[in-house]
């Protein structure tokens, strides 16, 4: 799954275009490379993204396409 898709589907950020942006601008790293809003996912994979109060690091436990709002925070386990 894209990385923009799934923080979307994931409920991270709002909007799949807000994600899309957020890459371009290098606001996006798995395993501690900064990736294009394209990048596939892999379940395992340690995403960081910077927002203007702080980052949020988290490991991606499962990829689906659609989730309810209740189970969108299965999908990731924040990392502190």
């Amino acid at each position: 799954m894209r990385i923009d898709k799934f923080l979307k589907v994931s409920r991270i950020l709002k909007r799949r275009t807000v994600a899309h942006d957020a890459a371009e601008a290098g606001k996006i790293s798995v395993n501690g490379k900064e990736v294009k809003p394209s990048y596939r996912l892999k379940i395992g994979d340690v995403v960081e993204v910077s927002f203007v109060s702080g980052t949020l690091k988290f490991r991606v436990l499962e990829l689906k396409e659609t989730v309810k709002k209740d189970e969108a925070a299965n999908l990731y386990e924040v990392i502190a």
